[in-house]
């Protein structure tokens, strides 16, 4: 995080998704098995999965624990037996790194999104949630 606030022509604070991203995030292939993926998860405080492109022309998914609770444990299939594309959101919303975390936390809440990728210049460089906006961001415009 940088420690100093920018300032918009406003006069108001401006805290970026960059300042209070997470930058270590899992990426899997969408071909995976629900629990290969979950054995590669080494950043479980994210809480998700990003489903990497097959191609520079594809686009990022994105699956949630609630996606794999949802649609393997509550349906009673086996993790084995269900790939990740079957339960990943693709498109992922992605946000760019210099976007204000007021306007994330509001295409968040507009979305009904929990995190999203942060990706710039096409490569994902971080992860941005709720939680990193609140706790990490709030505290430093007021």
């Amino acid at each position: 995080m940088s420690g100093k606030i920018k300032i918009d022509p406003d006069g108001k604070g401006v805290i970026t998704v960059k300042d209070v991203m997470k930058t270590e995030y899992d990426m899997v292939e969408g071909i995976s098995t629900v629990r290969q993926a979950l054995a590669v998860m080494r950043h479980v405080e994210t809480k998700c999965l990003i489903v990497d492109k097959r191609h520079e022309f594809d686009e990022y998914g994105i699956v949630v624990i609630a996606d794999i609770a949802r649609h393997v444990l509550a349906a009673n299939r086996s993790p084995d037996r269900v790939s990740i594309y079957e339960v990943m959101t693709k498109p992922a919303v992605t946000v760019h790194p210099d976007m204000d975390i007021r306007y994330a936390s509001s295409l968040f809440g507009r979305l009904g999104l929990s995190r999203a990728p942060v990706v710039e210049g096409g490569k994902v460089i971080g992860i941005i949630s709720h939680t990193d906006m609140v706790m990490k961001g709030l505290l430093r415009l007021i």
